[in-house]
């Protein structure tokens, strides 16, 4: 299960790489670049909430083994 989230993780740091070249800093928030903005702040979401669930399966972990 550990993987699944590294995969997902991984997935979410490409697609901001992805998106962060569609990004028109002249016109930040119309047309293609507003979609690249809001999918940006959607996969930092999705990388946020992964890392966390790392976090939590290494506490389980540790609080198994003692």
């Amino acid at each position: 299960m550990k993987y699944v989230f590294y995969f997902i993780l991984i997935l979410a740091i490409a697609s901001i790489v992805f998106n962060a070249t569609k990004l028109d800093f002249n016109n930040l928030l119309q047309g293609e670049s507003q979609i690249g903005a809001i999918s940006i702040v959607a996969a930092l979401c999705v990388a946020i909430l992964m890392s966390i669930m790392l976090v939590s399966y290494k506490i389980k972990d540790k609080y198994e083994k003692s």
